[in-house]
């Protein structure tokens, strides 16, 4: 438990990601104090974890919004009211979940997210956790051979790699934006460094990334097949299990996450809400 603290108890999940939260109750306005004990948490532990919490769309946002912008998710719509949330649903029928797989949200956009709050409703009887992996340990166990190579190159987002269109498919059929899967592509550093900490963070993601700018996709797989292997080592991961009211808020700026897909029959829903970040550098 870290004791240092005077509003909220702070609990690391793992030795490398991670800590839930406990004694606040987010659904409620919140004191400048408490919300800036929770920004330092996040910002310490890349993901925080709150249960038992009780939240409609409206006061989720209304937390969303002391850390950030929300932002519009371009491929799947929104609640009607309240269009910054996503419904993120797999049904009792869905062989394949939305987002299944490593990644960081949406890296494809120009002005990629900060984080994302996703909140529990329908969670299966067992199954469905997710993982999350810390992208300043993959950059800082790198060899300094490999830091220099990649310190200057820049990576190629695409929204339309196969395996992540594949996973939006189920949600598609039914709440589709007017969007195309190939609409998106962003470049931006192999290597970016954190707007609020100052540290490095591997930001390559195997849903997104094809490549190396200036590099063909053959030649850049190597390395990046490397990297999408080096940077889920499991020493550096948390695994969360959910259960029902439980809200998980996660730094996309260093942190990658990975929706397990274990619970085939049973309908999980999720409340997503993304908030807006920087041009990584």
């Amino acid at each position: 438990m870290m004791s240092d603290y005077k509003h909220i108890e702070v609990k690391p999940l793992s030795g490398a990601i991670g800590a839930e939260l406990f004694g606040v109750d987010i659904s409620k306005p919140l004191d400048d104090d408490v919300v800036a004990e929770i920004r330092r948490a996040f910002l310490d532990h890349l993901v925080i974890f709150l249960r038992d919490q009780n939240l409609e769309p409206e006061s989720q946002l209304a937390f969303a919004r002391r850390f950030g912008e929300p932002m519009i998710y371009p491929f799947v719509k929104g609640l009607e009211a309240f269009p910054e949330v996503t419904p993120v649903i797999k049904k009792e029928e869905d062989k394949v979940n939305f987002g299944g797989l490593w990644h960081s949200d949406t890296t494809y956009e120009q002005i990629p997210p900060l984080g994302s709050m996703l909140y529990a409703r329908q969670i299966p009887p067992v199954g469905g956790d997710t993982e999350f992996a810390n992208m300043y340990l993959a950059y800082e166990t790198l060899s300094e051979g490999m830091k220099r190579l990649l310190d200057p190159l820049i990576a190629v987002n695409m929204s339309g790699k196969g395996r992540v269109s594949n996973t939006r498919a189920a949600m598609r059929e039914t709440a589709a934006t007017d969007k195309t899967e190939d609409s998106y592509i962003a470049e931006h550093p192999a290597i970016r460094v954190h707007p609020e900490t100052g540290r490095k963070a591997l930001y390559v993601n195997g849903a997104h990334t094809t490549n190396f700018k200036g590099m063909s996709v053959e030649e850049s797989a190597p390395i990046l097949e490397f990297l999408f292997r080096h940077q889920i080592r499991p020493e550096f991961t948390c695994r969360f299990r959910w259960e029902v009211g439980s809200l998980a808020f996660w730094d996309n700026r260093c942190a990658q996450h990975n929706p397990l897909n274990d619970y085939h029959g049973y309908r999980r829903e999720m409340h997503r809400v993304t908030l807006r970040g920087d041009k990584p550098v």
